[in-house]
């Protein structure tokens, strides 16, 4: 039974948030909490490295007890070996290029290095050389040399705003830099010092290293968010480490792995998998720019293929590639010999909800060669943390669900049966790793939400950001993103605010035994491993865990008629109307809803494709559409993850930059 307290001071008309859980009890919904399991001590792996904590002391140490281990090997577009790296070379790159910091740049502890590094080897050694001498290293993406016009300012801001005093980078980036082409877009006497790491001092000089303290920072971390918003974050060491540590235990990382990465090393997950993960457990990294899949659309396939590769991670833009460029060509992998039933876990990176249609397709078509269903999932981490979720190897089958698209209008998760009307599937983001909390919130009156209602996720973690370094544009909105209290329950708990909707669910019992045959009889000699995953066999009873279904981003929600509707939702009817819409992108403008739909086809169907539109947005979401623009494929700004920048086409919109076909107002 329950027995409630209520003092005299709380009887107040206001229905505040200590009400709304008083009711969410009453009815027996669940408070919205979750957590991974726990992170325990330091490395177990052996008493040195216990001593080892921090990431730059761990290469060293690996340096002298594996020194010939290899820990990366970049492929280029032919699939071939472009370049390995063991841990000695690594050691003694970074080294080299700390005394080059030391030498010509004259750096300080604490002095912010970028680093303009195409995605490979040289990022990571010049990476590993900052930490050696005590710098904060930057990791910045080159600009396009065909497109320097809206690239090159991306870059110059970021070295700016994160008050870098020097540019490290390598002799073709530099020249392109200097370049009369890049000259006309940012002043070349603006930049700081550059110098070039092929420009290494030719004698030994004694290697002066400055080993870091947990608070230091270890590196910070820049990205353009949709909203087009640069941020940037502070990763500690003490960060770095709980981060790696969580990683390592979720996708059960050891010396004898050998891991795909087919994504862009230049912040979030992304970086940490590319440039911090394989240094702390030990694995070998298999490293393929996606600039290479867009040369040859079957790079990653074959790679996993040839290399038995179990785990892989990717972004939805490889994902895409490979599913529109190898749609016709499946049988002619296969008959090379491509098979990838050696696949566990197939991790896409986002900071989105999961596009379910676009796993769902890759699934189906490269099950032909061996791909099982299960092993393709996604994984969700934000600014604030960059890896909350993450299917790990042993993790249950992504769960799915169905909601009702009204209730989630009004912010209320109510679970449908499939196929019923205004019905939206979603798939939660992975497993929680091991020593994150998430809490579901309101973001206006910061009270703990029931299960049944969508609210802000909120995490806490000993590898959150310990802060914004900067923020471009307004700060004070942001001030309580990293020590948001609730209002009510536990008051004294600290979280980070991700900036995402999103809800809990516990998920239905499932047989954690479904992979461990596969698993452990399709193991060559991982025996360090193998008892990690042995309680798979074992364990006959079935395993909950709390699934994250993430929604949409809090800032790109529509506000029209009090209600809340994600754009992805409004473009996803849109993209389902017409076989000749390529994509679609829809925003507000002064409270009218424009839908910009790009035309993948004659001119002349740009005038019916209007009706169906407005239509379709009438139909499925009881909104009026004010205006809507015809444009050409390729129109809509996708940035490197994939993710559409439907702010930054708004600004195109508004100065009248995006050369539509054609221009319907419905006023």
């Amino acid at each position: 039974m329950l027995f409630l307290c209520i003092s005299a001071t709380d009887c107040v008309s206001d229905v505040g948030p200590a009400s709304v859980i008083v009711g969410n009890l009453v009815q027996g919904n669940r408070l919205a909490s979750a957590q991974g399991r726990d992170i325990g001590g330091l490395d177990e792996e052996s008493d040195s490295s216990k001593k080892q904590q921090f990431i730059a002391e761990i290469l060293r140490w690996r340096a002298q007890c594996t020194s010939d281990h290899v820990l990366f090997t970049l492929l280029n577009s032919k699939g071939a070996v472009a370049k390995v790296l063991s841990c000695s070379e690594l050691h003694k790159r970074a080294e080299r290029i700390g005394n080059l910091l030391n030498e010509k740049g004259r750096i300080n502890t604490g002095d912010h290095v970028a680093l303009i590094f195409p995605p490979g080897l040289d990022l990571i050694c010049a990476f590993y050389g900052c930490l050696y001498i005590g710098a904060v290293p930057v990791t910045i993406r080159p600009p396009h040399p065909q497109n320097l016009q809206t690239t090159l300012p991306t870059v110059r801001m970021i070295v700016d705003v994160s008050k870098s005093v020097l540019v490290l980078s390598t002799q073709a980036v530099i020249k392109l830099l200097r370049s009369k082409e890049a000259s006309n877009v940012v002043d070349i006497k603006s930049w700081p010092a550059i110098l070039d790491t092929d420009d290494m001092p030719k004698k030994k000089l004694p290697v002066v290293y400055r080993a870091p303290t947990a608070e230091m920072l270890a590196y910070l971390d820049f990205s353009v968010s949709t909203t087009g918003m640069l941020a940037g974050i502070k990763m500690s060491h003490a960060a770095v480490t709980n981060l790696c540590r969580s990683m390592k235990l979720a996708c059960e990382l050891y010396p004898s792995r050998h891991i795909a990465l087919c994504l862009d090393p230049y912040c979030g997950l992304g970086f940490a998998l590319w440039c911090l993960s394989s240094i702390y457990s030990g694995h070998h990294s298999i490293l393929i720019p996606p600039s290479e899949v867009e040369m040859n659309p079957s790079l990653w396939l074959s790679a996993v293929s040839q290399y038995k590769v179990r785990d892989t991670f990717c972004s939805y833009g490889v994902m895409e590639l490979c599913t529109k460029g190898l749609g016709s060509s499946v049988n002619q992998l296969k008959s090379r010999g491509v098979n990838l039933a050696c696949v566990r876990t197939c991790v896409v990176v986002a900071e989105e909800r999961p596009r379910i249609n676009l796993t769902t397709s890759f699934s189906k078509l490269f099950s032909a060669l061996g791909l099982s269903p299960r092993a393709v999932s996604t994984s969700f981490g934000c600014r604030v943390n960059v890896a909350i979720c993450l299917q790990g190897a042993s993790s249950p089958e992504p769960s799915t669900v169905y909601v009702d698209l009204r209730a989630l209008r009004n912010d209320r998760v109510s679970l449908v049966e499939r196929g019923s009307p205004h019905s939206l599937c979603l798939m939660e983001s992975g497993k929680l790793l091991p020593g994150v909390k998430v809490i579901i919130a309101n973001p206006e009156s910061k009270g703990q939400c029931g299960d049944s209602h969508l609210g802000e996720i909120w995490v806490q973690s000993g590898h959150s950001a310990s802060g914004y370094f900067t923020i471009y544009g307004d700060e004070s909105e942001y001030g309580d993103h990293f020590n948001a209290r609730l209002v009510t329950g536990n008051t004294g708990e600290v979280y980070a605010r991700t900036g995402y909707l999103g809800f809990l669910r516990r998920t239905e019992g499932t047989q954690s035994t479904c992979p461990a045959e596969e698993t452990i009889l399709g193991r060559e000699s991982d025996t360090e491993s193998l008892g990690s995953s042995q309680h798979l066999v074992s364990s006959d009873s079935p395993e909950l865990h709390d699934a994250v279904f993430v929604v949409g981003a809090l800032d790109e929600t529509i506000m029209l008629r009090g209600m809340r509707y994600h754009p992805i939702d409004i473009e996803n009817s849109v993209l389902r109307c017409h076989k000749k819409i390529a994509e679609c992108a829809v925003f507000t403008w002064t409270n009218l809803l424009v839908v910009v739909v790009e035309l993948d086809g004659n001119e002349s169907e740009a005038l019916d494709l209007v009706p169906l539109v407005t239509n379709t947005v009438l139909e499925e979401h009881h909104l009026i559409v004010g205006v809507v623009v015809v444009v050409d494929p390729g129109v809509v700004p996708i940035n490197s993850r994939g993710e559409k920048q439907r702010m930054h086409l708004r600004d195109g919109f508004l100065a009248d930059q995006l050369d539509p076909i054609y221009v319907a107002y419905n006023m």
